[in-house]
């Protein structure tokens, strides 16, 4: 559980909860608990973020495929 790998897995946010919760019975510091839950948090809010900005704007237009020019032009809206 303070490998190198468990530590790296359990910062990144599709792992973390599960490895840090297999962490924290062996003794994990609280900084890198809290490390771990901001990262998992900052990245909630940023896919929310990004999956309104283009679903506000690719719900107008239904029917039609976007392109990842288009996506990247509706991030600017």
């Amino acid at each position: 559980p303070h490998g190198t790998v468990a530590t790296v897995f359990s910062m990144i946010p599709l792992t973390s909860p599960i490895v840090m919760l297999m962490r924290i019975p062996f003794g994990v510091p609280l900084w890198e608990i809290l490390l771990s839950v901001a990262i998992l948090f900052m990245t909630f809010f940023g896919v929310v973020w990004f999956a309104a900005k283009i679903y506000r704007i690719g719900i107008l237009m239904y029917g039609k495929k976007p392109t990842y020019k288009e996506i990247f032009k509706w991030l600017k809206y």
